[in-house]
């Protein structure tokens, strides 16, 4: 692998390594958001407007959270073509320290397959759901 090449990788790795960031201090302030609305509720004498309100954050930060996913995606999409590490058939070729994310579109890259995915939609959706049934049942 000549020195180009290496460099690019480096360039494609530090974007994945900062969508990665992102999507971890998005589930971080989630969390703490969440937190923080359910301690309002039960510091509030039990107003289920706190449970309620709680939904709308966590859908935010979902949203927010597959888009970084999808992002980083699409850039392991382009370092594994600059790495030649996909079949011949399926790769896209790129020119030195080109970076075309926007050649990487359905399938696996697709916004609705990462918003369902495994790594981000059981957080979510346990989060929505504990919520709502509390703000139900309670």
């Amino acid at each position: 692998m000549d020195d180009t090449r290496i460099k690019h990788l480096e360039f494609i790795q530090a974007a994945i390594s900062r969508m990665n960031t992102n999507s971890f201090h998005l589930k971080e302030w989630s969390i703490a958001v969440y937190a923080a609305l359910l301690a309002l509720y039960a510091g509030s004498g039990g107003n289920k407007v706190f449970l309620f309100i709680a939904v709308a954050p966590a859908m935010m930060f979902w949203f927010l959270d597959a888009y970084y996913l999808q992002q980083e995606r699409k850039f392991r999409g382009i370092y594994n073509d600059v790495a030649g590490l996909t079949n011949e058939s399926e790769r896209i070729e790129i020119r030195a320290f080109e970076m075309p994310i926007q050649k990487y579109e359905g399938g696996k890259y697709s916004y609705s397959s990462v918003f369902w995915s495994q790594t981000i939609c059981p957080l979510y959706i346990f989060m929505i759901m504990l919520a709502v049934s509390g703000g139900i049942l309670l």
